[in-house]
């Protein structure tokens, strides 16, 4: 059956899968071992149910060291009428755990009696006096582990389906066991193809790519309780990348094939899983992830003549293995391996599908989604007052660090072309709400050294978000009540001020603390030896220089805006006026990569692309944090590092930095 890159609906293609595996005898538990029971057992599925062959404990035990009584000889002591007991006939001394004698019922806590000798006096023999006096009566088995209070031989002690966790393997010591029967460990081989992928620690060379999905998508896999082979990088050859599927079927359950998914030329997965099986779906209308393929290989490398289609019916083969083909993006290669691969290794290990807690949160910006698409969005999450916010992050499917940056995950469902800011929204939440408690959420400006602050409060228990919008976006975030605080350098071009104005624009009833975090220089970003001769602005009106700009609303574009006022430049003028960038790195990449001449930037951007720097202007960038929130006990751990010598000398130690006026106090109201 041929299907070439034609989207369906994600539950149309799980189920068109799961249908095939069924059908080849493969939807259920593939097999269970009997292993030791030590710390090897931890986190593997039970394959059969535990019962108890011993009770726990398996006598009446004392819980307490003191005395076993009668409880019926304790009856009516009180303070003002104390029993004295003879020790040995009324009362016996036990440790804790001793076996409770026959013709005792309850046990007296040491503390709890007065140890007396042969004469009736007071004595320190405490656990082999003559008598013990007691002034207040006890009930029957009091202090007392009576047999099977734990465990009682016969009960069923956990179900089959259980993930093993370290209580769990005491509880089945307990109950007698010394091995466990658990569910066999699936073996999932992951094959990187693609002519262009070099290994981890290669030097590189323009068109290299690093091969590192193959390393996340192995985590991913043992996370669910599976064994991970990686496999080494395929070149793009058709008949290389079969002979290695080939290889793999030999020894695995599952085949995760890497990249070569979509409809490019030297895309063969497709190829390859109609050449040695039959192919189910090619393209799931997902985002990201859209060129995902599911399929069925025989493991001997030569589909069968009667190997029926998905919608076919036969016995079980156990001669057949999936196939997924995974895009190549690392965000659609890792989104793929939760929603498919997922599914089927719980199913193999007879658990229940990992489920991520889920909480109500509030869009901080409006997301525009396909209509016909699934779609899966990273977000930051962070509480503000009593509401959880969710910021979206960069929607990029090649864009790794928006999976190390997310904490949770918001998915609209086809149908919905996106959803409006201050929206609410489901999150799955990949963090725990503790850690969200203690998450410090910033919108406005970006600058580097917010990644400084961000480790240096981890030192204090407290995690930074930030979400890089812009000044002016940072504002309103703060008026919406979306943010703890914000980055801002707003250049007032009628008094040369920055940010009083626009505070009193964007939030005039809101009492603030505008507090300085550094001054710092603007220039123009360009390639190693200025090239092109560039000096100042004036030189982004000659029409061979490719300009890349920030984006509207932020403080970098207001202060260029500024400047081409003074010197009479029109916008229009400048090629790449509206090619915009959202962080000052955005635009150094954009000038490394030669997509762009120069760009108005930061030194600290500069030195981390090894750019040239051409000063031109000194700002004030500052943080502001509306009172309520300046003076909890969330934010306190941020004017502690402001003023950290150790913080203020990161920041000094990069260039265009002035930490001489970190910590001022701008305005207070």
């Amino acid at each position: 059956m041929s299907v070439y890159l034609h989207d369906i609906p994600l539950a149309q293609a799980q189920a068109r899968f799961q249908q095939a595996l069924a059908e080849a005898g493969l939807w259920r538990v593939l097999g269970a071992e009997t292993i030791p029971l030590d710390e090897n057992a931890l986190d593997r599925v039970l394959a059969e149910s535990v019962w108890a062959r011993v009770s726990s404990p398996n006598y009446h035990a004392s819980a307490m060291d003191g005395f076993a009584v009668r409880a019926k000889d304790t009856t009516g002591a009180g303070p003002a009428d104390p029993f004295t007991l003879e020790v040995g006939s009324a009362a016996r001394y036990l440790d804790t755990g001793d076996p409770l004698p026959n013709e005792f019922d309850a046990v007296i806590p040491i503390e709890n009696v007065e140890s007396l000798d042969d004469a009736g006096r007071l004595t320190q023999e405490i656990r082999k006096p003559a008598f013990i006096r007691i002034r207040a009566a006890v009930a029957p088995w009091s202090h007392v582990r009576p047999l099977g209070e734990d465990i009682v031989a016969t009960q069923l002690v956990l179900s089959a389906g259980q993930v093993l966790r370290p209580a769990d393997l005491g509880a089945i010591a307990a109950a007698g066991h010394t091995q466990v029967t658990v569910a066999r460990r699936p073996r999932v081989a992951i094959l990187p193809t693609g002519s262009e992928l070099v290994p981890i620690g290669s030097e590189l060379k323009s068109g290299d790519i690093l091969e590192y999905n193959s390393l996340v998508m192995a985590a991913q896999v043992k996370a669910m309780g599976a064994l991970p082979t990686r496999y080494p990088i395929t070149v793009d050859d058709f008949d290389a990348i079969c002979a290695r599927v080939r290889e793999a079927a030999q020894e695995h359950d599952l085949i995760l094939l890497n990249a070569g998914s979509s409809a490019g030329a030297e895309d063969f997965s497709a190829r390859v899983v109609e050449t040695l099986g039959n192919l189910y779906v090619h393209g799931v209308a997902v985002r990201p992830g859209h060129p995902v393929i599911l399929g069925m290989i025989a493991k001997s490398g030569k589909p069968s003549e009667n190997m029926e289609a998905a919608s076919g019916v036969g016995a079980p083969r156990s001669d057949m293995i999936p196939i997924i083909g995974v895009p190549g993006y690392p965000v659609s290669a890792a989104l793929t391996v939760d929603i498919f691969a997922e599914r089927i290794l719980a199913q193999w290990q007879g658990r229940r599908p990992l489920a991520l807690p889920e909480e109500r949160a509030t869009l901080t910006r409006k997301i525009v989604s396909p209509p016909g698409d699934d779609d899966y969005i990273r977000v930051a999450v962070g509480r503000v007052g009593e509401k959880f916010l969710a910021a979206p992050l960069s929607r990029g499917a090649g864009v790794i660090t928006s999976l190390v940056r997310a904490d949770g995950l918001v998915v609209l469902p086809r149908g919905e072309q996106g959803a409006e800011a201050g929206q609410s929204v489901t999150v799955r939440l990949y963090r725990n709400k503790v850690e969200l408690d203690r998450t410090i959420f910033c919108i406005g400006s970006h600058d580097v050294i917010l990644d400084l602050l961000a480790q240096f409060l981890s030192e204090h228990d407290r995690r930074f978000v930030s979400a890089n919008v812009g000044s002016q976006g940072g504002l309103v975030a703060l008026r919406r009540g979306e943010a703890h605080l914000a980055g801002s350098h707003l250049l007032d071009p009628e008094t040369g001020e920055y940010n009083l104005a626009y505070l009193k624009q964007y939030l005039p009833d809101l009492p603030v603390k505008l507090v300085t975090l550094v001054g710092r220089e603007q220039g123009l970003l360009v390639r190693r030896g200025n090239p092109t001769g560039l000096k100042g602005l004036g030189d982004l009106a000659r029409p061979e220089i490719q300009f890349v700009n920030r984006q509207r609303g932020a403080g970098t574009r207001v202060l260029l805006d500024y400047h081409l006022n003074l010197l009479g430049i029109p916008s229009e003028g400048i090629l790449g006026y509206n090619q915009e960038e959202y962080t000052h790195l955005g635009v150094a990449a954009a000038v490394a990569s030669g997509r762009a001449d120069c760009g108005l930037g930061i030194p600290a951007a500069a030195q981390a692309l090894d750019l040239d720097f051409i000063p031109l202007f000194s700002e004030r960038y500052d943080l502001v944090i509306p009172k309520e929130h300046a003076v909890s006990h969330l934010l306190a751990p941020l004017f502690d590092v402001m003023a950290d010598p150790a913080f203020r000398e990161a920041v000094a130690s990069l260039p265009g930095y002035d930490v001489s006026v970190m910590g001022n106090v701008i305005l207070e109201v």
